[in-house]
């Protein structure tokens, strides 16, 4: 787990920076496809098909508020002290568990359970080397908590039975409602698949590919 390379708060930064764009293109470049995408649930089995989309919309309200639990607990320290109680006690990366999730919940907005597994798959491929380089960075700034904290609790699978409350929490509200606002952007994939459908049948887009 020795780094070959230290990686400094400014390379984490930047590193934020490009994972945003990264994100915002894949989600572009996704409705774009959606375009002359439908999924077989639509037509042979309806219920089914809104049953998935009302599941796409629970996820994606889990996350919001998942990553604005997470945040209680950050109370702004995460880069200076190692976070290691409540939801990090489970899991070393509850943020990004929760985006995934809303991830997952933007594709299944969509009807189709396939799509959600891409955009999963999507969000896991940037998040994976964002992770990997924050665990350079917190390797290298707690040398000693963070191997034994790497050792009990997993990346991103959780394990309910290392779970630790804190006695107390210094909440940041800013930080709080800045992630909740963040994290509440998720939301806008509602109005953008609605306005997918109205585009597709308004331009009469032919269907190239059927998705379960």
């Amino acid at each position: 787990m020795a780094p070959s390379k230290s990686v400094t708060r400014d390379d984490l930064r930047r590193l934020m920076h490009k994972r945003k764009q990264v994100l915002v293109v894949g989600i572009a470049f996704g409705v774009s496809l959606l375009s002359v995408v439908d999924t077989s649930w639509r037509i042979d089995w309806p219920r089914t098909y809104r049953a998935i989309q009302w599941s796409g919309l629970m996820l994606i309200l889990v996350c919001i508020w998942g990553r604005t639990w997470c945040t209680l607990y950050i109370g702004g320290m995460k880069r200076r002290e190692l976070v290691t109680r409540g939801p990090y006690s489970v899991v070393r990366n509850p943020l990004y568990l929760f985006t995934l999730l809303g991830a997952a919940g933007i594709g299944a907005l969509s009807g189709s359970v396939a799509v959600a597994v891409l955009c999963t798959g999507f969000a896991a491929a940037v998040f994976m080397f964002v992770v990997r380089q924050e665990e350079r960075y917190l390797l290298a700034t707690f040398p000693h908590e963070y191997p034994a904290y790497a050792t009990r609790v997993p990346r991103l699978i959780p394990r309910f039975s290392t779970w630790q409350d804190a006695d107390q929490l210094i909440v940041r509200p800013p930080l709080v409602h800045r992630t909740f606002l963040d994290a509440s952007l998720f939301l806008m994939a509602v109005p953008m698949i609605a306005i997918k459908a109205l585009v597709h049948d308004w331009l009469k887009l032919p269907v190239l590919l059927h998705l379960p």
